[in-house]
């Protein structure tokens, strides 16, 4: 079993090159890459950063999608004491802007698919120093490869600890504006150090599992996954992003044996033509987590994947999985499946009132819970990290309660938030760009389930004096404002909203009403 001693990324890439040089640490669209081979490389991408001008800190963006060459930056930011900011590539450019500003990016790698959004602001933001182009028409990474083809290869000298942070994922809150969660290299250690000093293997991987995650890496949980199976020394199989019939090719061509998947991603999965048990005859387990999952899926996917299934929450906020329902509990009739589990080791877990007060079991209050893997902060927002973090405490934004057995029962967000396929999305950011519309007077937004996503984004409006619009118009109105998948699928036009008597929208509801209507 690989011994868990030196907790940082640059560390582990140079223990795994001397214990396992031959063995494949990425699977990428058919190419391999080696764990010898990849300390190289990510070697010479950080000679190339610090070539740039880059100091310990500095933040390097990623806009493009998925591949060996996004990982290899990855690492190389570890290597080289930089951040690592992912840039979702379904941002319109506002977004990717608000972005790059706020974390004062210094070099933006980016794919060429997404060039012209670079350019775009590149003279509006006086941080970014470098662009590189990834590809060219005819080369997947050729310009990232000839850009720091002229560094050397060697081991650089060590600019971090396990403290200091590696990685800068944005996640939005209730404000609508993305904020920046800082994760240190401590994030993708402790959770395994935890498990195994407790002989428990709840979650776990191997160095001989292909692991595959269906979230993508640009996000805290895809990025997470992948670090975690790293650092173990398993192989990561690549998807450049997430379509089920290409997830079945893979998962059956590279006898994939583990993934980290939304219960929307397992229903697309178990749709596809011709899948059987057979199809996942080399998985072992399956991590599922990001949204809830119902009954009926649940029941599809005990009968659907002839292995391990295993349910656990986290945020990116908490760096790692914070509970879990184990694969023994995925019983039928087992009440606890409506649970989210039990704490890991390591973890705390409370229930508190409005007042920060703890409640008895079965109460229904705020979440709060202590994490080894914990972030370190929100970046440039003391504020908001002071309303996060009290005392080692995070105020997760989920409501809910536990049992007497200590199981974790989600029951509502308090922010709100609406998952679509284990992207979260804020309905305050959506709300503030419909109000732009002249005939929008006020507008609230919510999640309804929906089968084949998990949620589906609604829209109520109410529409000023003598004003006329259609739901068309609105969706047409917000391209190009947020990302196609932030746009309301579905409008509602109500004379006013519910509010409770402080004038808060009761979006619990609205979402309550949408689902009755839709039988």
């Amino acid at each position: 079993m690989t011994e868990l001693t030196s907790e940082t990324i640059w560390a582990r890439s140079a223990k795994h090159a001397k214990q396992r040089p031959d063995e494949i640490v990425i699977i990428c669209e058919g190419r391999r890459v080696t764990y010898g081979k990849f300390h190289l490389d990510t070697n010479q991408t950080a000679h190339a950063l610090h070539a740039a001008g880059l100091q310990t800190g500095s933040r390097v963006g990623y806009l493009g999608r998925e591949s060996e060459h996004y990982y290899d930056i990855a690492v190389a930011c570890a290597k080289a004491g930089a951040v690592l900011v992912p840039v979702n590539w379904r941002l319109t450019p506002a977004e990717v802007d608000h972005v790059l500003r706020d974390s004062q990016a210094e070099v933006l790698f980016v794919e060429r698919e997404f060039l012209g959004v670079a350019h775009r602001l590149r003279d509006e933001l006086s941080s970014l120093k470098t662009v590189v182009q990834m590809d060219t028409a005819d080369r997947r990474a050729a310009g990232f490869l000839a850009w720091k083809a002229d560094q050397p290869n060697s081991d650089l000298e060590p600019r971090t600890g396990p403290e200091d942070p590696v990685a800068q994922m944005y996640t939005s809150g209730t404000t609508g504006l993305p904020k920046g969660v800082v994760l240190a290299h401590r994030s993708f250690f402790t959770f395994i150090a935890d498990m195994r000093a407790h002989d428990l293997d709840w979650i776990d991987w191997l160095p001989q599992d292909r692991s595959l995650s269906l979230f993508p890496g640009l996000h805290a949980g895809g990025y997470a996954w992948f670090m975690h199976a790293f650092n173990v020394g398993a192989t990561n199989v690549v998807m450049r992003m997430f379509i089920a019939e290409e997830a079945i090719k893979l998962i059956e061509g590279h006898r994939v044996t583990l993934i980290w998947a939304a219960p929307a991603m397992l229903k697309m999965l178990l749709a596809e033509p011709d899948v059987s048990h057979d199809t996942f005859r080399s998985l072992r387990k399956i991590v599922y987590g990001g949204s809830p999952i119902d009954g009926d899926l649940l029941r599809e996917c005990l009968a659907g994947f002839p292995c391990e299934l295993v349910q656990a929450y986290a945020s990116a906020e908490t760096g790692s999985f914070v509970t879990c329902l184990t694969s023994a509990e995925h019983v039928p009739g087992n009440p606890k499946l409506a649970s989210a589990g039990r704490v890991c080791p390591g973890s705390e877990i409370q229930i508190v009132d409005d007042d920060d007060q703890p409640l008895p079991a079965g109460e229904i209050g705020r979440i709060k819970l202590r994490s080894p893997a914990a972030f370190l902060g929100y970046h440039n927002r003391p504020d908001a990290t002071a309303e996060m973090i009290a005392d080692g405490w995070l105020r997760m934004g989920d409501a809910g309660y536990l049992d007497p057995e200590g199981y974790l029962f989600l029951r509502d967000r308090i922010n709100d938030t609406i998952i679509v396929a284990g992207q979260n999305i804020y309905p305050v950011e959506i709300e503030n760009a419909l109000r732009d519309h002249p005939a929008v007077a006020d507008v609230a937004v919510f999640g309804v389930p929906d089968a084949r996503w998990g949620e589906a984004v609604r829209a109520a409006v109410v529409v000023r004096d003598e004003a006329r619009v259609a739901p068309r118009e609105l969706m047409v109105f917000l391209r190009g404002k947020l990302a196609d998948f932030k746009i309301p699928t579905g409008y509602t036009f109500v004379d006013d909203l519910p509010r409770n008597p402080t004038g808060k929208v009761l979006r619990r509801v609205l979402r309550d009403d949408a689902v009755a209507a839709a039988g």
